[in-house]
């Protein structure tokens, strides 16, 4: 049961800084060019989508495999 905690929080703490990673990426890139922020922000949002899905199936996984 503890590995498990220690899996869902590791899977918590990747996707946690992965998403701020992808923030600060676009924050950069919206600041560089401007006029491409909407395009940004939706590929942005798509990808911090993807990596929150990809988080909370690493801690379902987590707690039923104990």
């Amino acid at each position: 049961m503890v590995l498990a905690g220690i899996g869902a929080g590791i899977a918590a703490l990747a996707a946690g800084l992965g998403i701020g990673k992808i923030g600060g990426s676009a924050m950069d890139a919206i600041a560089r060019q401007p006029e491409a922020a909407s395009k940004i922000q939706t590929a942005m949002i798509i990808a911090a989508a993807l990596i929150e899905g990809v988080a909370l199936f690493a801690v379902v996984v987590a707690l039923i495999a104990k």
